[in-house]
């Protein structure tokens, strides 16, 4: 693992030919993305797991800790619930994670069972948490809206007070020659817009 952690705070070469930062920031952030393309095979819990350690430190209102994760590796017998779960397009490439995981959140506060208006907002940065230590362990990590969200809900039991959000497969990073040709040209990392686009000062321009 200490091999697979180092130099963390450099760049990628793959991911420098298609961003740059307009600011000095920890490369970690940018060398996230999005890949789809991996092996097929496991993963121990200790590598995966730390990952959810990740997203569980998280900020929230009132501390509330809105996100749950609801996974199945591919060893465990509920895999192909959750691979039924997602759309055609998605389980093309999906079905070669070693975890698949339903992320939801409670949309209520635990201190007054009043409704939390933030509680997406808080579990995307669970979310954000999880996928950058996947970046830092060089993991590919996907998160998908291309599901079955009421399936999701009935099918894992999710209560009423949780709102299902995310699908995201997690697994060991594959060449891009492992995906269906239709998505080789698009595994690479996308650029963003630039900041003057999304940041104005005072109202909205």
């Amino acid at each position: 693992m200490a091999e697979s952690l180092q130099n963390r705070h450099e760049l990628r070469d793959d991911v420098a030919e298609h961003r740059a930062a307009e600011y000095d920031i920890d490369p970690l952030f940018v060398n996230r993305w999005s890949p789809r393309a991996m092996t097929g095979e496991p993963l121990d819990e200790e590598e995966y797991l730390p990952l959810f350690e990740a997203a569980r430190w998280a900020p929230s209102a009132f501390n509330n800790q809105h996100w749950r994760f609801l996974y199945a590796s591919r060893e465990d017998d509920e895999w192909d619930t959750f691979v039924d779960l997602l759309s055609d397009a998605n389980q093309a490439w999906a079905t070669d994670a070693a975890v698949l995981a339903v992320i939801v959140s409670k949309t209520t506060f635990d201190h007054n069972g009043e409704p939390a208006p933030v509680h997406s907002f808080d579990t995307g940065a669970a979310w954000e948490n999880l996928a950058l230590e996947g970046a830092r362990r060089d993991l590919a990590v996907h998160g998908m809206a291309g599901f079955d969200y009421e399936r999701a809900a009935e099918e894992l039991d999710v209560p009423d007070e949780f709102e299902v959000e995310a699908m995201v497969a997690i697994g060991e990073r594959a060449p891009p020659e492992a995906l269906p040709e239709e998505l080789q040209e698009r595994e690479q990392p996308s650029d963003r817009k630039p900041l003057a686009e999304i940041v104005h000062r005072g109202g909205f321009e």
